[in-house]
């Protein structure tokens, strides 16, 4: 296998580790006995980070390395304690002097008991749907103290003025095998959010990853899905590759020039806020066009 694919699946199998569930779960393993508000935050996920600084800013003390927050000025001074390829950095954690650290479940789990183990509260966050996203905001905000109000209305305007049309949509993230998310997944639940067919909402198939389905060229066909959205991770050119199927031209999707790249964040890994709405945006301008 070309290590550019390794590569895109190394990190496929990541993204999944912090979107592989819908909401988070506060029990003993992320909660902490004190009833007092977080006043120092440490989030160990891009979505966590962007979420408590939208909340409250001045309460994020540390954050994960990640290419989505790198260019942002909010959290260009932010220490770092963790990017994608390794675990949480436990000294420096705990030299920030936090009262709750932010993780996510199924791959952070062995540093947040560390930590809770050193008195530190934890919270497990995955988000798979739009509700879970929701109740995500929430608590979080619950956690520090903050008004989830604002940010809640405006995930409310990214779902403003969907076209009001219900074309059949393919979403391919990876040619080799050739995955697309089911309607167990964030973008699967996003195009129901958007009113449209999400063909691969309930196919059943064998995946090594749940919410997603492999599918045949000859399924595809069989489908013919009116739009086609191309899920690019880190700008690989998957597009080009899939050209490059004799399928692939058979497609109305193709036929009527109705394929649109998309960016692996923000439809398949939320990511962030802005990725989200990028998302939408482009999801409403593409379902508008003809």
């Amino acid at each position: 296998m070309p290590s550019r694919w390794i590569k895109i699946i190394f990190a496929f199998l990541l993204g999944l580790a912090f979107i592989a569930c819908t909401a988070p779960t506060p029990d003993r393993d992320n909660t902490s006995s004190s009833t007092e508000p977080a006043q120092r935050v440490v989030a160990l996920t891009s979505l966590t980070a962007d979420i408590v600084e939208q909340l409250a800013p001045n309460t994020l003390v540390g954050s994960v390395e990640s290419p989505l927050l790198a260019k942002d000025i909010r959290f260009q001074d932010l220490p770092k304690v963790s990017n994608a390829r390794t675990p949480p950095n436990l000294e420096k954690i705990v030299a920030l002097k936090p009262d709750l650290v932010i993780g996510a479940r199924g791959f952070h789990d062995r540093a947040l008991d560390k930590l809770q183990d050193l008195g530190i509260a934890t919270i497990t966050t995955k988000v798979t749907s739009w509700d879970g996203l929701l109740e995500v905001t929430k608590t979080l905000a619950k956690a520090i103290d903050a008004d989830p109000s604002p940010l809640l209305k405006r995930y409310q305007t990214f779902l403003a003025d969907i076209p009001d049309s219900s074309p059949s949509v393919l979403v391919l993230f990876q040619r080799q095998p050739i995955l697309s998310p089911n309607k167990n997944s964030w973008a699967g639940d996003l195009l129901n959010k958007f009113k449209v067919k999400n063909l691969a909402a309930s196919i059943q198939g064998k995946s090594p990853f749940r919410g997603y389905i492999t599918l045949s060229a000859e399924k595809i066909l069989q489908e013919n899905p009116e739009i086609v959205l191309v899920a690019d991770f880190a700008r690989q050119g998957i597009l080009q590759e899939f050209k490059s199927e004799p399928f692939w031209s058979q497609l109305q999707a193709t036929q009527n020039g109705r394929v649109y790249i998309f960016e692996y964040y923000g439809l398949v890994n939320p990511g962030s806020i802005n990725k989200i709405e990028e998302t939408c945006t482009k999801l409403k301008e593409a379902l508008a066009s003809q």
